[in-house]
């Protein structure tokens, strides 16, 4: 009996997919272990697959979606208790920040009656020419 002549090309193809396989999920294994987010984008450009056959295999998929999941936003490292600012500070600054929004925005209204005022007076004074020797 002679073998199926596709017989060598479906072998082939299984090598590629357990090849395929073993690089995403050293793919996976490195990500996870080195902090970087696993991510279908992620995995697919360390592996050098596509993400649509990252897709395709569910068991590598739900992995991946588990693992992106349970990383959600990357952990910043705590702040030590004496170097956090306490309620009572923070509503201190709070007061002290809206005194100064409070004391600027006067400024603010003060310096444009001043401006209005001057340009006001500006308007009304005489014009002057160009040739007068007592200006």
């Amino acid at each position: 009996m002679r073998p199926e002549p596709t017989a060598p090309l479906a072998a082939a193809a299984a090598r590629r997919h357990e090849l395929t396989r073993s690089r995403a999920v050293q793919a996976i294994r490195e990500l996870d272990r080195s902090t970087q987010p696993v991510t279908f984008a992620s995995v697919a450009a360390a592996a050098g697959i596509s993400r649509s056959w990252l897709y395709t295999q569910p068991d590598i998929r739900s992995q991946i979606s588990r693992l992106r999941d349970a990383g959600g936003q990357p952990q910043r490292p705590a702040i030590p208790g004496r170097q956090r600012a306490t309620d009572a500070s923070l509503r201190s600054r709070l007061a002290a920040a809206l005194e100064r929004n409070r004391q600027l925005t006067e400024e603010n209204g003060r310096l444009k009656r001043q401006l209005a005022h001057a340009l006001g007076d500006q308007r009304s004074a005489p014009p002057r020419s160009g040739n007068d020797p007592t200006a």
